[in-house]
């Protein structure tokens, strides 16, 4: 019993919030979760410890909750630890356990509406870690507070009601929501209207917050828009509050109907036309603009029988337009007296009010003007024979005005004929042809040509009537039949093969044209003893072999007729290739070549020609790279100083103008009269480098100047020759050039020299019998081809130049 005593003294005090000992230092209740009570039955393991609550929000930390004990062992000898939620886990650090008294302390202020209960586990162990005590529960519980206002779900609620709905018409629900505890009256809330902006004709549920009509006569046309403030308390609406606000509109109903805002309306429209605007009908509507309540539409119930007239409805102004549909004829009536009503497009209410107005008068004077001329077949339709002669008769167009009241006169004319194949009398309409229609031409739509004529009056101003005249061109029969194909081939024996398929075409259009008619020429009889004509179909026939004839070419005629009236037909040749065919009905490769007697060069030749130029560019590459290798060298002996100018390449031959025929190596009047040229022995200073010539290139020398006597004739030449470092002998300037010649690669020449062999040595098909001999080209042919060349060796002299 001591244990019971104390566990209900510790509850006792807990609820009570009393403080033992120190000052602001509560003293926790002492458990002992496992002693075992004392009884004569059944003996219980340990003690079931009842939930500890401790209120969320609380400031004075650490703040006590209870002290577990263990009688096993003095005190001192016991640590005490407990685990879960708020220890060792999330949110860690809320509670704690002094190891060796067992008391348990709060350490952070509690959310109920975080967590709303903690379960933890206590252990007892001696000082050297083994256990003392099975593990016990001890959980702890988070009691609420009012520490949470309330919540609208929404700031604004919006909603609709019709109006003049009966009272008690539900409108909408207004929610709010409390994080206090929902068992506890913290969460306890009641609604209420603040305010509602005139007569109270809203009311609220205090405890749903459903919003309902509580009066009659909810006008649109009076108030549209209906603005609540509501609040929501908790605390059974004792306590912390919220507010919102709900808008109500008030939806539209056809309770106003439309009326005109006059009687009787006076237009004016002129006669012969459609399509235009008389006037305007001006109608009011207290509804809704826009909605189908405000939204007017016109009915004419009398004065237009024949349907020219109909009224629209404006969508932006609701107002009736009256217009005209069809053309008016003043000659047949001069006005119309209209009666109009309206309507809107939604039925209208029963216990709404009827317009005065709805319903009204509109008189409409018609003008008259002067009308264009009207055709009375429009569009004209005839036809004509192909290949018409000038003059021939087509039609009489004519029109009529219809102005009965004025004298006027119809004049005619043409606006298109895109071949000038027509002609028209001004004064009647007559219309006749003047030259032959080409049936060819591109006017000409599906055997149809189309021309307009216009009617005009001499009214001021004048009016104009637009006529299509068509004309069907009738097809004759004006074309034989024509084959195709004109040739073609078939197997030499009947029984091989599908035979020869033949079509024909024809220019003329149907009915002129298929089915063709195929026969072998009556003139050779004797072409039905070998082949025979099968008809396929309206344009096709199959030419086949009686029996085996010789391979080769054959020329046929055959007659071609068409089914026109009168019908016309035409004898046609044919060549057919008679050949060897193979199982399949084919022709074997090559039987016809045999027959035709190919020309040309035959497939040996070419292959010994390319074999050949493959031969000769494999022998020519070593040459050429061989060629390559050297060049470096003779160039450099030969063009010393002048290898990085590409641009000018200028070999020095040291000839010398000689004899009577050169008249430009020297002017001879400089050396008779040197004391005419005294001037140009004045020193020019250093003459200036050439801008691109390289620079490793040596500076020329400074020209010599002209001797001034007939005697120093001889040093100027012996010193020109001396500069130039060449021997004055003019063999030796020759060598030089032939060994320069010979230095440069010339496997090109050799290249070409083969080429020509290979073509002149090819094979030769035998000539024909009646074709020329060869020519005298047969020399030089021989000689390429190895033979000895008559008449010595090639070869030829002259004296080499360069610049």
């Amino acid at each position: 019993m001591d244990v019971a005593l104390l566990l209900a003294v510790g509850l006792l005090a807990q609820s009570l919030g009393l403080s033992l000992g120190v000052p602001r230092q509560r003293r926790p209740s002492t458990l002992y979760p496992w002693r075992r009570a004392p009884a004569l039955g059944r003996v219980r393991r340990a003690w079931v410890i009842p939930p500890i609550s401790v209120s969320e929000n609380h400031k004075r930390l650490p703040y006590p909750l209870v002290q577990i004990k263990s009688d096993k062992q003095p005190l001192g000898s016991v640590i005490y630890s407990i685990q879960g939620p708020g220890v060792d886990e999330e949110p860690q650090g809320v509670f704690s356990i002094d190891k060796f008294t067992g008391k348990v302390f709060l350490n952070a202020m509690l959310d109920r509406e975080k967590t709303d209960r903690f379960r933890l586990r206590a252990f007892a162990l001696d000082r050297g870690g083994a256990t003392l005590e099975e593990p016990t529960d001890l959980e702890i519980v988070v009691v609420d507070q009012n520490d949470n206002r309330p919540v609208f779900r929404q700031e604004a609620f919006m909603a609709r009601v019709l109006e003049g709905a009966v009272p008690g018409t539900y409108v909408t629900r207004a929610e709010a929501t409390d994080a206090d505890d929902p068992e506890t009256d913290n969460a306890a809330l009641r609604y209420s209207i603040l305010e509602q902006g005139g007569a109270q004709v809203f009311s609220i549920d205090e405890y749903t917050g459903d919003i309902r009509t509580v009066q009659v006569g909810l006008d649109r046309e009076v108030v549209a828009v209906y603005n609540l403030t509501l609040q929501v308390a908790d605390m059974s609406g004792d306590g912390l509050t919220a507010t919102a606000s709900a808008i109500i509109t008030l939806e539209d109903i056809n309770d106003n109907a439309p009326g005109f805002t006059e009687d009787e309306f006076f237009m004016e429209v002129t006669e012969a036309v459609s399509g235009v605007d008389v006037g305007r009908l001006e109608v009011e509507d207290r509804d809704l603009p826009g909605s189908p309540n405000w939204a007017a539409r016109f009915t004419i119930l009398e004065g237009d029988p024949s349907g020219h007239f109909t009224v629209r409805t404006d969508p932006k102004t609701n107002e009736g337009v009256l217009s005209v549909v069809k053309p008016l004829d003043f000659e047949r009536r001069d006005q119309y007296d209209l009666t109009v009503a309206v309507q809107n497009e939604a039925p209208l209410q029963a216990a709404a009010p009827r317009a005065q107005r709805g319903r009204a008068r509109i008189h409409v004077q018609v003008r008259d003007v002067n009308e264009a001329p009207v055709f009375q077949e429009n569009p004209l339709r005839t036809s004509l024979p192909e290949g018409a002669l000038p003059g021939t008769p087509v039609a009489t167009f004519s029109a009529q005005d219809p102005d009965t009241q004025q004298l006027q006169r119809l004049s005619y004319s043409k606006d298109y004929d895109p071949e000038d194949w027509l002609e028209v009398d001004g004064a009647t309409g007559w219309v006749q042809t003047q030259r032959v229609l080409s049936p060819a031409s591109p006017f000409l739509k599906d055997g149809w040509y189309r021309a307009i004529i216009l009617a005009r009056d001499d009214a001021s101003p004048p009016c104009t009537a637009t006529g299509t005249l068509s004309i069907e061109i009738l097809e004759v029969n004006d074309h034989a039949p024509e084959l195709s194909p004109p040739s073609g081939s078939v197997c030499s024996k009947p029984e091989q093969g599908s035979g020869l398929l033949l079509g024909a075409t024809d220019e003329d259009l149907p009915p002129h044209g298929a089915p063709f008619h195929f026969q072998l020429s009556p003139r050779v009889p004797e072409l039905t003893r070998n082949w025979s004509l099968i008809q396929v179909n309206v344009s096709h026939a199959r030419l086949r072999l009686r029996h085996q004839v010789p391979e080769g070419l054959h020329r046929l005629s055959l007659l071609l007729r068409d089914s026109g009236q009168p019908p016309q037909q035409r004898e046609q040749p044919l060549n057919v290739t008679v050949c060897r065919c193979a199982q399949d009905g084919v022709c074997l490769p090559g039987a016809a070549a045999r027959h035709a007697g190919g020309a040309g060069v035959s497939l040996g030749a070419l292959v010994i020609m390319l074999a050949s130029i493959v031969l000769l560019l494999l022998l020519a590459l070593p040459v050429a790279l061989v060629t390559r290798s050297r060049r470096p060298s003779a160039d450099k002996g030969f063009l010393h100083g002048l290898q990085d100018d590409l641009r000018d390449n200028i070999l020095n031959y040291d000839e010398q103008g000689g004899g009577e025929e050169d008249q430009d190596a020297y002017d001879i009047n400089q050396l008779r009269h040197p004391a005419e040229l005294a001037a140009l022995r004045d020193p020019l200073g250093r003459p200036p480098l050439r801008r691109d010539a390289p620079l490793s290139r040596v500076r020329p020398q400074p020209p010599r100047l002209l001797p001034t006597s007939p005697a120093d004739i001889a040093d100027f030449i012996n010193d020109g020759r001396a500069l130039s470092g060449v021997s004055r002998s003019r063999p030796q300037g020759r060598r030089a050039v032939q060994r320069e010649v010979s230095s440069q690669p010339a496997w090109g020449v050799l290249v070409v020299l083969l080429l020509l062999r290979a073509q002149a040595c090819a094979p030769r098909p035998p000539p024909h019998s009646g074709d020329p001999p060869f020519s005298a080209s047969e020399p030089q042919a021989s000689f390429l081809c190895g033979a000895a060349r008559p008449g010595g060796s090639p070869g030829g002299g002259g004296n080499a130049q360069a610049s």
